[in-house]
């Protein structure tokens, strides 16, 4: 197993976000024929682009060294038969508690691991 190297973990910020609040945070590329940061000056923000990414092999790997895996119905835990060792099930939030009492004792039989088992599940008191 590769270690997994996150080479920036900061977010991106938009250029000028922190002098109006009219400008949000989230990342929107410069445009403007003079920005500073567009032509990458000297001290600027940086930009985001390709160099940033994360290697191939650890792409989409959580820390616990699975990749996740959306389930929907009964049916797509089938589908990690053989993938238990590489593959995490994440239920989808759209289902509901009596399906996903079915989902989770299958994932338990098949030796899975489920990233979110204690979401809408209610416990008897």
């Amino acid at each position: 197993m590769v270690k997994i190297i996150k080479k920036r973990t900061k977010t991106f910020k938009r250029h000028q976000s922190d002098r109006w609040d009219r400008v949000p945070e989230r990342w929107r590329k410069p445009r403007g024929i003079d920005n500073r940061v567009r032509r990458r000056f000297k001290g600027t923000a940086p930009m985001p682009k390709i160099g940033y990414g994360s290697d191939k092999r650890t792409r989409f790997v959580g820390p616990n060294g699975l990749r996740k895996l959306r389930i929907t119905n009964l049916n797509d835990v089938d589908v990690l038969l053989m993938h238990n060792k590489s593959y995490a099930v994440e239920i989808a939030r759209t289902v509901g508690g009596r399906k996903r009492v079915a989902i989770l004792e299958r994932a338990k039989a098949l030796g899975l691991k489920v990233t979110n088992p204690h979401a809408k599940v209610r416990t008897e008191e």
